[in-house]
């Protein structure tokens, strides 16, 4: 059971991890029903449900879930960031950015502390702190290369502080681990809460704009 906390984490930086991911959702939110069922007052599965509602776009019933983890075990360093990442989502990034930092704080040197930085680094991005967001991006990419969404949110970055030349080379970079994300509308395909209307007020004014100066097409 515990794997599937893993699982969800992997898929939310940076692919599915199968290919029925419907199937697979499906079968998680039983499983974690029926562990609910048993011990209501279970944190890991609270938490785990709060990712899987997340990646479903249930944003507000995330929020619940990882209020309720963090209520059962107050040193959850994965729900303060999760919960985090939820309210960014749910477009509060100045609420978010608290709940990553108490994460971080709480484990310093979890083995996926770039999912952090690249939170902190979407917030920062989506409050118009550029310096901030490109720091932060720039640490999550440094500490996992691998995934394409550090790349193209740098990219993002980078194009709206009007560093085009670097803005288009990340983005080949992006495009290049995930070839199948090649604009914005596959992108928000891909990924359903990138089409939350509080998050895209904020990410058309500063992602979005970012990427199509890199030359990333709205189709």
């Amino acid at each position: 059971m515990p794997g599937l906390a893993s699982q969800l984490a992997c898929r939310w930086c940076n692919q599915r991890w199968s290919s029925s991911v419907q199937h697979d959702e499906a079968r998680a939110e039983q499983l974690l029903i029926e562990a609910l069922e048993t011990d209501a007052n279970n944190g890991w599965a609270h938490g785990t449900m709060g990712l899987l509602r997340q990646q479903q776009n249930r944003l507000a019933e995330s929020k619940i879930e990882w209020e309720t983890a963090i209520a059962l075990n107050r040193n959850d360093a994965f729900a303060f960031r999760q919960l985090g990442i939820t309210l960014m989502y749910l477009g509060q990034p100045d609420a978010a950015i608290p709940q990553i930092e108490k994460g971080i704080q709480l484990s310093p040197h979890d083995n996926i502390i770039f999912q952090a930085y690249f939170a902190l680094g979407m917030c920062h991005q989506l409050l118009g702190h550029l310096d901030e967001a490109i720091d932060f991006l720039r640490k999550a990419r440094a500490a996992n290369p691998r995934i394409y969404v550090f790349h193209l949110h740098l990219a993002g970055a980078l194009g709206v502080k009007g560093e085009i030349e670097e803005a288009r080379a990340v983005l080949l970079e992006a495009i290049k681990l995930k070839p199948e994300i090649n604009s914005l509308a596959r992108w928000r395909t891909y990924r359903p809460a990138l089409s939350n209307p509080q998050y895209r007020a904020l990410a058309e004014k500063t992602v979005d704009v970012g990427l199509r100066r890199a030359g990333f097409p709205d189709e």
